[in-house]
């Protein structure tokens, strides 16, 4: 199944277009929900507008991988674009925080088919020696959105109504549509081939149940909705995710069809690259949620700032993410992985270093460290898993890649917020002790550390107090960061064993890499 090459720049600029939406999509709405949350109300169901996208997206992603490979991957990009702009159109549309959760999870439908299927027509597209500059550049469009997503957001609520931030995806997203369903060509297959419906129910309840334990376990103040990590609820995802986790491999190991087929990860550049994958954004998302934690609460910057403090990370990324992709025509997978991630263990060891006298300065050095490592990592193994297979499951192979990218992040978030809380409740506990002059009552309500992200609120406090919280804060994020390391640390051992593998290009056609090598 391959496209018509005079077309190619157009199919590019669609799926480029396609990509920027679905990355865009977090970043913008991040800021547009406070004005959501003020109009709408419903403030304890305001995790859920985010969890449900991330739901539906990741239990998604190998699915759309394989039904791509069953029945044509432009086919499937284009009910996943289709369903991504119904569910903004509807998103927009929202008379409460309710329909809105129900609509962003018709997005994220749509968004589990946009990554992954975009890599894997890229794959079509171009021959191997080529892929590597668009994975490149996909990776550098998802640092751009990062960069300009929460400007924009804050710039529509502002301006206009708070649904422009779901109806702008329309006029954006049409052309994206048109572009690839017009230039698009792909070859037909007679072959009769079948979907393997067990297998994908299996997968989906394995994943929702051990996502939903991960998001629902621990504190979450914010959310209304959280349980202590050996209650019953979390135990019991916990299980039920289990046991439909081992019923899908079952079924794996005998249907002809297999959405997943495990024989894919006996290939060396496609268990390590997804092992590097996983624990990298592990690492990586706690570095993005929590860097900002840490510049608002500590250091003391102004929320409006504190939106913008990533840009260094993301410039940084978006450098090595187009150089990766240029130096893997060139050299090994691995000769660009294990420097990628030494250089993102450094960073992360800078980070877990920081005290309440980093200055703003070192924060931008060490992020700028942090984000040349992680730069190059997505676009080299992506484009491993590609070159590992041939194209009957290529696309299968491109989204378990994508799969375990996603899923390491949430995971990583997960893991990281819960070290959070616990550090932060033991360091409170140890403050109110100190305070013990100041009538328990009055201390459990200023030493809040919610009341350092307000600065009207830091300069109320009295200053024993201010300083106490700020310790706490600081050395609770500090364990953020040492949790992040071990990530970012596995990932670095990983990326030692991917072998020799490498770009393989024989007279410009469309070979394989051997990932066995």
């Amino acid at each position: 199944m391959t496209s018509e090459k005079p077309k190619a720049g157009l199919v590019t600029s669609g799926l480029l277009m396609g990509l920027f939406l679905s990355s865009l999509d977090q970043t913008i709405i991040s800021t547009a929900m406070p004005t959501v949350i003020k109009e709408l109300g419903g403030f304890s169901l305001y995790s859920w507008v985010f969890t449900v996208y991330m739901l539906a997206s990741t239990a998604t992603m190998p699915i759309y991988g394989k039904l791509a490979d069953l029945f044509g991957h432009k086919k499937m990009y284009l009910i996943g674009i289709v369903l991504f702009l119904i569910g903004s159109a509807l998103c927009g549309f929202a008379g409460n925080m309710t329909e809105l959760i129900i609509f962003r999870g018709v997005q994220g439908l749509g968004a589990g088919a946009l990554m992954p299927i975009s890599m894997t027509i890229v794959a079509d597209t171009y021959p191997p020696d080529k892929r590597g500059k668009f994975m490149g550049l996909f990776g550098a469009l998802f640092a751009i959105s990062s960069i300009i997503g929460p400007a924009l957001g804050g710039m529509i609520v502002e301006q206009w109504n708070w649904g422009w931030i779901f109806y702008i995806n329309i006029p954006v997203g049409i052309p994206a549509l048109l572009l690839v369903a017009l230039a698009m060509k792909e070859s037909k297959s007679s072959e009769q081939r079948t979907i393997d419906w067990f297998g994908a129910i299996t997968l989906c309840v394995a994943i929702l149940s051990i996502l939903l334990a991960l998001v629902l376990g621990g504190t979450h103040q914010e959310s209304g909705t959280s349980y202590a990590w050996n209650s019953p609820q979390i135990i019991g995802l916990f299980c039920i995710g289990s046991v439909f986790l081992a019923l899908f491999l079952w079924i794996e190991t005998r249907v002809k069809e297999p959405i997943i087929p495990l024989h894919l990860f006996k290939i060396r550049t496609i268990a390590f690259g997804n092992i590097v994958g996983f624990f990298m954004s592990a690492g990586m998302f706690g570095a993005i949620v929590y860097i900002p934690l840490y510049v608002q609460g500590v250091i003391g910057v102004s929320s409006s700032i504190a939106g913008y403090i990533l840009t260094p990370l993301m410039l940084s990324v978006i450098v090595t993410s187009m150089v990766g992709g240029r130096l893997m025509n060139k050299i090994s997978y691995r000769a660009i992985l294990v420097p990628s991630m030494a250089l993102l263990t450094v960073g992360f060891i800078l980070l877990s270093q920081v005290t309440v006298d980093t200055t703003k300065f070192q924060m931008i050095c060490y992020m700028i460290i942090a984000g040349l490592g992680m730069g190059a990592v997505y676009p080299v193994v992506g484009t491993a898993a590609q070159s590992a297979v041939d194209s009957r499951t290529i696309g299968v192979a491109t989204s378990s890649s994508q799969f375990f990218r996603s899923i390491g992040g949430t995971i990583g978030v997960s893991v990281l917020g819960s070290l959070l809380s616990q550090k932060m409740e033991s360091g409170l506990i140890e403050l109110n002790k100190e305070l013990d002059a100041i009538p328990a009552e009055q201390v459990q309500e200023i030493a809040n550390p919610q009341a350092l992200l307000d600065s009207g609120v830091r300069g109320s406090l009295p200053p024993e107090v201010f300083t106490g919280l700020r310790d706490a804060f600081s050395h609770a994020l500090d364990n953020v960061f040492q949790g992040g390391l071990i990530f970012v640390g596995i990932g670095l051992i990983a990326s030692f064993l991917m072998g020799n593998a490498r770009l393989v290009v024989k007279n410009k056609m469309h070979e394989s890499a051997n990932g066995s090598k």
